[in-house]
């Protein structure tokens, strides 16, 4: 898009702030969308307004102005900032842990033990070295699930990967890479390893027929207890850090 259409979604950018929305708002135009869509993204707090191609921006703004009670209350329902901050509970594998300074300067960096998360070193960097180090458990300890359940089947996995997706929590390559959402590691441990064998079981199977999810419940039998939990605490997952 360019010249006056550029421009156009400018200004109707522009004239959404003044809606006063409590939430940035993305504006995009699909090919494929039939009608005007709207939802609160919850992982990032946004507003996404899609529109038709052929729709003007400006309807989209009269749209937008008339449900801005309905984004309210979304936005009102989602759960707070967890920063991770010094005082702030965080649960690993569903495990409650209070994060807490360490004074010990020869500690290390950051260390998990007695449901604490204790970080040492520079304050400025208090909460980065916390994300970085959680980053990196749920990479060990998603590979290493992946490997156990990956040889119950008799396969292997080529690699292991974590990233903040937000549309997914798993996703499985034809070449047997495996990559998940870090957050994970928030979840309990019976919703982590669903979503683990669930893309393991695509090693075998890359489709989600009955074969396939047949593997799943031979890896983890309670996988419609962990998609439940996953629906009703997405939100929540998002919220840390």
């Amino acid at each position: 898009m360019g010249g006056r259409g550029e421009w156009q979604f400018e200004e109707i950018l522009r004239q959404a702030v003044a809606l006063d929305l409590g939430a940035p708002l993305r504006l995009r135009v699909s090919p494929r969308a039939r009608r005007i869509m709207l939802r609160v993204d919850a992982a990032v707090r946004a507003v996404d307004l899609v529109l038709p191609r052929g729709v003007s921006p400006r309807i989209g703004l009269a749209f937008l102005a008339e449900k801005r009670q309905w984004i309210a209350a979304r936005l009102e329902a989602l759960p707070l900032r967890a920063p991770f901050s010094e005082g702030a509970v965080v649960p690993l594998l569903g495990v409650p842990h209070r994060v807490t300074r360490e004074r010990d300067a020869l500690a290390p960096p950051v260390a998990i033990g007695a449901g604490e998360i204790r970080v040492s070193g520079d304050p400025a960097q208090f909460e980065r070295r916390v994300r970085d180090h959680l980053i990196a458990l749920a990479r060990s300890t998603l590979a290493a699930r992946a490997a156990e359940l990956a040889a119950r089947l008799g396969r292997e996995v080529a690699r292991v990967g974590v990233r903040d997706t937000r549309s997914r929590w798993g996703s499985c390559s034809a070449r047997a890479s495996l990559s998940f959402s870090w957050r994970l590691i928030f979840a309990p441990q019976p919703v982590l390893d669903y979503v683990v064998a669930h893309e393991v079981a695509h090693l075998v199977e890359m489709n989600h027929g009955p074969r396939f999810w047949h593997l799943v419940d031979s890896l983890a039998p309670q996988g419609d207890a962990a998609r439940a939990w996953l629906r009703r605490h997405r939100t929540r997952l998002f919220s840390y850090g």
